[in-house]
């Protein structure tokens, strides 16, 4: 934590020193892993893997998520919490409710406008709509603290301003309006890809429950996770969410310990004999879009002729 205050500070520095350049969209794309891996200490800190105590966990989650990226910590964290309890359960999973893209046949067949014009050829589309999903989460944070159960209203309010003010301003009055909407669409498209894709190889591509699905807690977890290997690199550049099983067995276990529990977790899942699924960083990926692919199929074929 103390390292990532000092580089996003350290950027934001950099970016005041450069002034008008055009080297300040290199700046637009370091910021957008900072406010990526900024994001990850958030997540962590939701579910309280750093501190023991519930106080210092909000108020560091207020000031990194809030105050530091512009996202709202309270509502993404019983958001998320939400997706914990029902991993990919259609009717309890927020992320995989059908808003842009579509989780499931049964959902294709329910959608109407642009998500079953998107559902068509989403696997394309998926990668093109990240750059819009840091927006997507700024909104989201402000409209949610306007819903009647919304908590801490006014601290999270004020703090989100604050960094939308800071943030807009510093842009604005360091670039010329044209290089500061670049920088805004550099910055703001890489941390939607850069989060997006993190999140992506964790659960998409793998079973989506129904009501009709009656798991245990630990079948519930694992069959709708998937670990992709790597070593350091990948550990750090994934949050080490790239130890989703893992992580989702035992939400609140320190980051760090999560490679350690791993290969205890899949040796008892083989004993068991539950299917434990780790793959590849790629290959995570390329099941995640031929799932999304294969879900809109039906809206790919050619309609009956009448009469025939």
């Amino acid at each position: 934590m103390t390292i990532m205050a000092a580089v996003y500070l350290g950027g934001w520095g950099l970016f005041i020193w450069l002034g008008d350049s055009w080297l300040q969209l290199l700046v637009a794309v370091a910021l957008a892993v900072v406010f990526a891996q900024l994001g990850f200490l958030a997540h962590d800190l939701g579910h309280r893997q750093v501190f023991r105590k519930r106080r210092p966990s909000d108020i560091a989650g207020l000031i990194i998520g809030n105050l530091g990226i512009g996202l709202g910590w309270g509502w993404w964290t019983t958001k998320h919490n939400r997706h914990h309890a029902n991993p990919n359960h259609e009717d309890h999973d927020p992320d995989v409710s059908p808003a842009v893209i579509v989780w499931s046949e049964d959902q294709v067949a329910k959608s109407l406008g642009l998500p079953r014009f998107v559902a068509k050829y989403q696997a394309y589309w998926f990668f093109p709509l990240l750059t819009l999903e840091a927006w997507h989460l700024h909104i989201a944070s402000v409209k949610a603290l306007f819903k009647p159960e919304a908590k801490r209203r006014g601290p999270e309010l004020t703090m989100l301003i604050t960094h939308f003010v800071l943030y807009f301003g510093l842009v604005f009055t360091i670039l010329p309006v044209g290089k500061a909407l670049l920088f805004l669409i550099v910055h703001q498209g890489l941390f939607g890809i850069y989060l997006g894709s993190t999140f992506a190889p964790n659960h998409k591509g793998m079973p989506i429950l129904t009501a009709e699905d009656k798991l245990d807690f630990l079948r519930k977890q694992v069959l709708t996770s998937r670990n992709v290997r790597g070593g350091l690199f990948t550990d750090v550049a994934l949050g080490q969410l790239n130890y989703q099983i893992e992580h989702h067995l035992f939400p609140n276990m320190p980051a760090p310990n999560l490679r350690r529990a791993q290969p205890i977790v899949e040796r008892y899942c083989a004993e068991i004999g539950v299917d434990y699924l780790q793959t590849g960083l790629i290959e995570s990926y390329g099941q995640a879009l031929r799932h999304l692919h294969e879900v809109g199929a039906a809206l790919r074929r050619p309609l009956p002729i009448q009469g025939a």
